[in-house]
């Protein structure tokens, strides 16, 4: 048997802000999530986002630490059009997460911006450029 990609699993600091951050990108989790330290919301195509808590994960990896610096994990969400990547990014800055990337018409034929979600994680949008398109 083959291995596959099945899950991405993100450990969080807030699961309620991470939670509120990803429901605002479209993900649908379980009612009382917030009270749970495992939740997960599955994508198109059947892969799973898996959201633990801290505490989770030290319950069986007393020595596990979050990382310093910078991440080195992006998620990347495609968005229906080049003004949703503008909504969007200005929905979430406006809800107070970090703005990295400003939208911006990429020169590899795509409207782009990065916003972190609660834990510093990069969250790119995107959306093919009409030209691109055709």
């Amino acid at each position: 048997m083959t291995a596959h990609i099945a899950v991405i699993g993100l450990v969080t600091s807030d699961l309620a802000a991470s939670l509120a951050f990803y429901r605002r990108l479209g993900l649908v989790f379980p009612p009382g999530a917030e009270d749970q330290p495992h939740v997960e919301a599955e994508l198109p195509g059947g892969l799973v986002l898996a959201l633990d808590t801290e505490q989770t994960v030290r319950s069986f990896h007393p020595g596990w630490r979050p990382p310093t610096g910078a991440g080195r994990i992006a998620l990347a969400f495609r968005c229906g059009s080049p003004a949703e990547v503008d909504a969007r990014y200005e929905e979430l800055v406006a809800a107070g997460h970090h703005g990295e990337l400003k939208p911006w018409d990429a020169f590899w034929g795509q409207r782009y911006a990065t916003v972190h979600d609660p834990d510093g994680n990069g969250v790119d949008l995107f959306a093919p450029l009409p030209a691109a398109a055709e």
